[in-house]
């Protein structure tokens, strides 16, 4: 018995160092057959393990910090700052849809056009924002890519709209269309990302006019996963809906009743909605198409240097953008979107993935639910590079966005340095932490074979599992098996080259970058995309003469 105590200690290190994942007898290793077989396995090694695609829902009760009474009092609060303060909105079509309902519209003018402030009645509040549905459907041009947001599903984003891009290899620059086609690809590869996020990066070197058009063009044919489109402007909205009916051979009525596209309007903290927003949600809201109503809050710098203060504000300028998309069609989907977080009071550079940003994401939950509504949380740090700082602020915003019972996990992937970086090695990064967080989300199963009683009776006292039945037949499946993470012994891990974690994920975005295979998608639909974003180019460089 201690021999065979001696060789399973043996046998679990060497299990640990990425040596053998077959049980075998220390008198079976000159075997040639077994030789074979760890060669196998050495090779399978070089494979990047991957969960596959599936909605994840989560099965855990959202944590609470807020007592009733406190999530009332900041609901009371909001409704005061919208009755008396008001919002200042810019833009004629959002001031006259408010004007037309009965608020009190006080416009000022300016040089940056309309503009007006406009406070809305607490009753008007809390009626509109009941017509938003608790929870909806978004649908991709391949069903199986299907999404739903609300009644505990969880989805995970990729991130959306840093102006500059990084890897280890090129360093920081600003974004370009040969980065953003290659992120999106990397996207595409990971299952774990349900929704790409409205443009990972900005490609700065094509036209402002039309740079749109290409980044709709790209996130239409490289992914069949549902996409965000740019929430800044009534063309670029209508442009994307247009690409959507193309790309699902669908008509605008169906898709108002089918909806495929999202997009994230940001008021601009303090209690201002600028005019492209206003007309952006609009668009959104007349195609019956969701909108993620997110506040930019940070306390002590757009907001009250207190996480109260800063969530009562918060919760009075979502409400005013979920108020208008009911007066443009009531009824339009929306997420509650919270975005609160704190400014190093020393420097005033905002701060993420701090225990402020969990409190706060902690608290949004409850207000969102308090209204019946999904809602969007992200997943953030202020990190100028993929070191153990991001690590550990993503980390705690992915655990407090998921344990507020969030339906939207924004930013989920790639997001660095404060969210003006796209990141390819934390894009990997995060998509570990993101698979690792679906399997804790997955119930443990307690059945009689899980339970495996037979298989310990088997054992007995002081033996090992590794070569009973029960085990070989779980051997590929019964644990995680991590994308990144290296678990192999020091001397290993030194001999195969002594990889940080960034740099492993560096190798691994470039491995699926280069074994990407775009989704298929029907010829006649790609072929009436590329003739509207042709027609819509030509109309926009004829404007521009």
């Amino acid at each position: 018995m201690g021999r065979r105590r001696t060789w399973a200690a043996a046998r679990l290190a060497a299990v640990y160092r990425g040596g053998m994942s077959d049980p075998a007898d220390p008198a079976d290793t000159a075997d040639p057959a077994s030789r074979a077989r760890a060669r196998r396995v050495r090779r399978l090694t070089g494979l990047i393990p991957r969960l596959p695609w599936r909605r994840i829902v989560n099965p855990y009760r959202p944590l609470e910090i807020l007592s009733a009474d406190h999530v009332e009092a900041i609901h009371r609060a909001s409704l005061l700052i919208l009755r008396d303060v008001g919002v200042e909105v810019l833009g004629a079509r959002a001031l006259d849809r408010f004007a037309a309902a009965g608020a009190r519209v006080t416009k000022n003018g300016g040089a940056r056009g309309p503009a007006g402030r406009v406070r809305l009645d607490p009753g008007q509040v809390e009626a509109l924002v009941a017509l938003a549905p608790s929870s909806f459907a978004l649908h991709a041009r391949n069903p199986e890519r299907d999404l739903v947001f609300g009644d505990r599903h969880l989805v995970f984003g990729a991130v959306g709209g840093p102006a500059f891009v990084t890897d280890l290899d090129r360093g920081r620059r600003p974004g370009n269309a040969a980065d953003f086609e290659a992120f999106v690809r990397v996207i595409g590869s990971l299952d774990i990302i349900g929704q790409e996020g409205g443009g990972p990066l900005e490609p700065t070197d094509l036209p402002v006019e039309t740079r749109h058009l290409d980044m709709y063009r790209t996130l239409a044919t490289t992914l069949d996963k549902t996409w965000q489109c740019l929430g800044s402007g009534r063309e670029v909205v209508d442009d994307a809906i247009e690409v959507a009916c193309l790309t699902r051979g669908v008509d605008r009525e169906t898709l108002v009743r089918t909806p495929s596209l999202m997009t994230i309007v940001n008021s601009n903290s303090p209690l201002r909605l600028d005019g492209p927003m206003s007309d952006g949600l609009i668009e959104m809201a007349t195609f019956g198409q969701p909108v993620v109503a997110t506040p930019f809050t940070l306390a002590g710098a757009m907001a009250p240097a207190t996480l109260a203060g800063a969530l009562a504000q918060q919760n009075a300028e979502a409400l005013f953008m979920i108020a208008l998309a009911q007066l443009v069609r009531p009824g339009t989907p929306v997420v509650y979107g919270g975005f609160t977080s704190n400014v190093d009071m020393r420097t005033g550079s905002p701060a993420f993935g701090t225990p402020e940003y969990v409190k706060a994401a902690i608290a949004t939950g409850q207000l969102a639910r308090r209204y019946g509504l999904p809602h969007r949380s992200s997943n953030v740090t202020g990190a100028a590079v993929v070191d153990a700082q991001a690590a550990y602020e993503s980390e705690m915003s992915i655990w407090g966005s998921v344990m507020a019972g969030a339906s939207l996990l924004y930013q989920g992937a790639g997001w660095l340095e404060g969210g003006l970086t796209a990141s390819f090695e934390k894009l990997i990064l995060d998509a570990e932490l993101l698979q690792q967080m679906a399997e804790v989300l997955t119930p443990i199963p307690v059945d009689d074979d899980a339970l495996g009683l037979s298989s310990i009776a088997e054992v007995g006292p002081g033996g090992h599992f590794f070569g009973t039945a029960h085990t070989l037949a779980r051997f590929e499946t019964a644990f995680y098996q991590p994308m990144l993470s290296d678990w192999r012994g020091y001397e290993a891990w030194h001999d195969d080259g002594a990889r940080t974690a960034t740099q492993r994920a560096n190798g691994i975005w470039k491995q699926l970058l280069a074994e990407y295979v775009e989704p298929p998608m029907d010829p006649g639909a790609r072929e009436a995309l590329d003739a509207f974003v042709a027609r819509r180019k030509r109309e926009i460089a004829s404007v521009a003469r």
